[in-house]
């Protein structure tokens, strides 16, 4: 099933930067030709070990687009020395049945190597001032300049219309939108909202690390935010207070430890803290929360006007 032969039925994976191009070219000419105009792209840029959400990203591309491309690389660009990139899960296989269910049509599968050349030396990343200094960025320095230049890199070779990305990472989707904004790349960014388990966990490829009562106990995590939002639904509108509620709520579950929970603008990422006024929350409010388990590093987050 997975090859970079062009000719191939079913889900089409391309391995190098060239077979991608020439790909593109190739579909887009046989696409013209027959409806009299350029097609529209949709990609969804993943690193594998494909679930739900996933696919509901490309089933939305399916829905507004002509072709239907995705990614699968697990970028070591945005991996500390310390986190999980060796252990991060790789099921290529899988991940290409799966992708070829739901209407993808091809998938760009490229090698450390072919993003990040040895020779000559790879030197040229993409920085997003400030990224450092809120949230998930502060918790990973470097997370977003990883995000931002794979990202870049992958608009620049796959050269979609329109690209998906899932609310689940929603600051990520914020800083996507803020570079593809300075940098005037001409995609429409697309943010879909969390696909979640019938407890409310967030769908996540790290839930497989889960063991069966950490699983059990996860969907605590999703609670803290449903309390933050009570909290906030009542009338509260004093940051700490709110916080307050989210930290006691999931106090209940003694097994999490909070990384960092943070309520910003969700246009820009700015953190808000004191009482937050109409000014403030014009945006809408980006409320998100980093949590361990056991080993496992859990994310989740609501925004003010979500409603489950």
């Amino acid at each position: 099933m997975c090859s970079s032969d062009l000719s191939i039925m079913g889900i089409v994976v391309l391995r190098t930067v060239e077979e991608v191009r020439a790909y593109h070219n190739k579909v887009v000419a046989e696409f013209y030709e027959k409806n009299h105009r350029f097609p529209t792209i949709g990609f969804v840029p993943t690193m594998g070990a494909l679930h739900q959400g996933h696919l509901s990203l490309i089933k939305k591309a399916r829905e507004n687009n002509d072709i239907v491309m995705t990614s699968i690389f697990v970028n070591p660009k945005q991996f500390a020395p310390h986190e999980d990139f060796a252990a991060y899960p790789r099921t290529l296989e899988a991940d290409c049945k799966l992708i070829e269910s739901v209407g993808c049509d091809a998938a760009f599968a490229p090698t450390d190597e072919v993003m990040y050349p040895k020779e000559p030396k790879y030197l040229t990343y993409v920085t997003i001032e400030g990224s450092d200094s809120v949230s998930e960025g502060a918790a990973r320095p470097g997370f977003f300049r990883g995000v931002a230049t794979v990202v870049t890199k992958l608009f620049n070779i796959v050269q979609p219309t329109n690209a998906y990305f899932g609310q689940k990472d929603g600051l990520q989707a914020i800083m996507v939108k803020q570079f593809v904004r300075d940098l005037n790349i001409p995609v429409t960014i697309t943010v879909c909202p969390i696909v979640r388990a019938e407890d409310g966990l967030a769908l996540s490829s790290r839930n497989a690390y889960l063991s069966p009562e950490e699983r059990a106990a996860a969907p605590a995590l999703y609670k803290s935010l449903c309390a933050f939002r009570a909290c906030f639904e009542k009338g509260e509108r004093d940051v700490q207070t709110l916080c307050q509620a989210t930290r006691d709520s999931l106090a209940a579950e003694p097994r999490f430890k909070i990384d960092y929970l943070s309520v910003a603008n969700a246009v820009t990422a700015e953190e808000l803290s004191g009482k937050l006024c109409d000014a403030q929350l014009k945006d809408g409010i980006f409320v998100s929360i980093a949590a361990w388990i056991g080993t496992t590093r859990l994310i989740d987050n609501i925004r003010s006007e979500e409603r489950r």
